[in-house]
């Protein structure tokens, strides 16, 4: 395992340098290392390492999003709220019920089969959108209408919304009889319970952090992080939004000390480093290449008519708001990517005999395939066209 362990930081960052070399995102080139060291490529991971490379991934996207929920400030969340809200949720509706007449009409698919593929699709990604947010933050770039925060709030909020739905299909699948009425309201349910979940612990962190404020550094942020995984293991237990409770925990210590919550998160920049490379890398080697290829163009159709719907409803949800064309356009290129949700659940419709798991887990692999790359590079080139700088951030640039 260490050997693999190893072959992942290595051929990661080696790759990851060469991409942004050629002024590409680092992920895609991070992502290219997983398919080469994975299954589909010349299988040089340990297989230990890869029955646990979902938590680890888990581990990486809590680092990330206790770093986004440490930057996000009330002030932020007053600015972004309304359409932060319709973000959540309008796009990934419209694009999962595209999806669904889509996949009912190409594949010929059962409706239960194709609002489970529809779901599982429409999904965000967080482990690509929520990084390259953060780096737009950092660079002040859409800082005057917070434009990057609106982006990484809403995304959390749209994959509850998607896996939910996804869960209703399936519980129908396997049981015939699920009340989708009241699977529905459960997902206000989810949405509050997780942030409610990072507010109590939150708040009794913050005490903690207060009782004991000469702990070192190094140790709070362990404690931080340890809070977090428990966070989330309590909210899958109770099945809320634990995600969204992560990034809350973050919110709340910002709120109650701000030179807390800094050093945190300029801690949490260094260990994102060699996070980030066993985000992507691992998200890579769970991408099994051939079966993308056994789907056929039919499912680039299928992928891409999506995510017209997508770019639609982000237009729609972002109509009469305060962000202006530019912005909006820049929202539909940063809702593109997709690769946490489908490499977690892809293969969960196989695993529980539906007909036509295999086209589903084949589709699946495909959006990762073609979106993240594409979103990735989307959101490195445009943002910078679309979005104002803070004019600060471009005088100590200049100096520079």
């Amino acid at each position: 395992m260490l050997l693999s362990i190893a072959l992942i930081l290595i051929v990661g960052l080696c790759l990851g340098f060469i991409f942004a070399k050629f002024n590409l995102p680092s992920l895609i080139g991070m992502l290219l290392a997983g398919i080469l060291l994975g299954p589909s490529g010349f299988s040089l991971l340990d297989v230990k390492l890869i029955s646990i490379s979902q938590e680890i991934r888990d581990l990486a996207l809590i680092i990330i999003l206790l770093r986004a929920g440490l930057g996000i400030s009330k002030e932020t969340l007053k600015k972004i709220g309304k359409t932060a809200f319709k973000l959540s949720f309008i796009p990934g509706l419209l694009e999962g019920g595209a999806l669904f007449l889509l996949a009912k009409y190409l594949f010929k698919l059962s409706w239960q089969a194709a609002g489970m593929l529809a779901f599982i699709i429409a999904a965000v990604s967080p482990a690509v959108i929520v990084p390259s947010m953060l780096q737009l933050i950092e660079k002040k770039l859409g800082k005057d209408k917070e434009v990057p925060t609106l982006v990484l709030a809403s995304a959390s909020i749209d994959d509850v919304f998607a896996i939910t739905i996804f869960s209703i299909f399936l519980g129908i699948f396997k049981s015939g009889e699920v009340s989708i009425t009241n699977s529905l309201i459960q997902i206000p349910f989810k949405i509050i319970g997780g942030i409610g979940l990072g507010l109590i612990i939150a708040y009794l962190l913050n005490l903690f952090f207060e009782k004991y404020s000469n702990l070192e550094l190094s140790y709070q942020t362990i404690v931080l992080i340890v809070t977090a995984i428990l966070t989330t293991v309590i909210g899958d237990y109770f099945k809320v939004a634990s995600l969204l409770g992560v990034m809350t925990i973050g919110y709340l210590l910002l709120e109650k000390n701000k030179k807390l919550a800094t050093n945190l998160s300029l801690a949490l920049n260094k260990l994102w480093i060699p996070a980030k490379v066993f985000l992507f890398v691992l998200i890579g080697a769970a991408v099994k290449v051939e079966i993308a290829l056994n789907a056929g163009w039919l499912s680039i159709l299928l992928i891409f008519l999506g995510l017209i719907a997508r770019s639609i409803g982000v237009l729609i949800a972002t109509h009469n708001s305060y962000l202006n064309l530019k912005e909006r356009t820049f929202c539909v290129i940063a809702y593109l990517p997709k690769a946490t949700v489908q490499a977690a659940i892809g293969a969960v419709p196989l695993a529980n005999g539906v007909p036509s798991g295999e086209l589903i887990l084949a589709l699946a692999v495909m959006s990762i395939i073609l979106t993240a790359p594409l979103g990735a590079v989307g959101i490195d080139y445009f943002a910078p066209q679309l979005l104002s700088q803070n004019k600060d951030y471009k005088l100590e640039c200049q100096l520079e």
